[in-house]
């Protein structure tokens, strides 16, 4: 890289020269404080979780914890002070199962599909200012166990079709053959949402036990594998 260094002339400096040493400046300048937020974060049903915030000020003075985008008084949870004395107050959407931690985090305990959603924090610092962030909370039940039904279980080669349908509301689901990973031909189409696998026409090398496998963050559960013969 070129030094970005200049011979020094003499003679008076230009405007221009000034406002050139200045753009330089500011190219230059160091990055910026890096934005407060909270960790995004999912949990089971029914299991306790720690919201924690990133890129905490260190001069904190105190925490309050919103359910929702935004500081609205109304969804307020609470609110820890952690000047001489420490106080929390809770607020109207304090719940019974929230506690702010000396830290600023936030526990939850017990969480359910209700507790979904985007939280905020606002952090109070000692010069009189303060800072918000975001972040969300995913709750999760654990999945049931997939039905896979086919359309026929026996097919003529190079006449028939056959459709798949995997059963579920789980997040992903992952399509096998005999154990292994179900890898598409040209014949095979897949719906947008992995649970329909429809093969037309169907081939001999097509014959086999097929199964879904559906899963969450927390958990997955496998169909009860359905056999598909193909015959001449």
């Amino acid at each position: 890289m070129e030094s970005l260094s200049a011979p020094i002339r003499r003679g008076p400096v230009t405007w221009q020269g000034l406002l050139l040493a200045v753009s330089l400046l500011n190219f230059w300048s160091p990055p910026t404080t890096a934005q407060l937020a909270i960790v995004s974060t999912y949990a089971a049903e029914g299991n306790n979780v720690i919201l924690q915030i990133r890129n905490k000020p260190p001069n904190a003075i105190a925490f309050s914890w919103y359910r929702g985008e935004g500081a609205n008084s109304n969804r307020n949870i609470g609110t820890l002070t952690m000047q001489i004395m420490r106080m929390y107050k809770r607020g109207p959407a304090y719940s019974g199962r929230e506690n702010i931690n000396f830290d600023g985090s936030m526990q939850l305990k017990e969480v359910t599909m209700k507790d979904n959603g985007i939280y905020t924090v606002v952090v109070y610092l000692s010069d009189s200012k303060k800072e918000i962030g975001f972040g969300r909370l995913d709750v999760y039940q654990p999945v049931r166990v997939p039905t896979l039904l086919a359309s026929k279980t026996t097919v003529t080669e190079h006449k028939d079709s056959v459709v798949l349908t995997c059963y579920t509301n789980a997040v992903s689901t992952q399509w096998f053959i005999n154990g292994m990973d179900l890898r598409l031909t040209e014949r095979m189409k897949m719906s947008w949402d992995n649970r329909i696998l429809t093969i037309d026409p169907v081939r001999r090398e097509d014959a086999g036990n097929y199964q879904c496998e559906v899963s969450n963050p927390i958990s997955s559960a496998e169909s009860v594998p359905v056999e598909l013969d193909v015959i001449l």
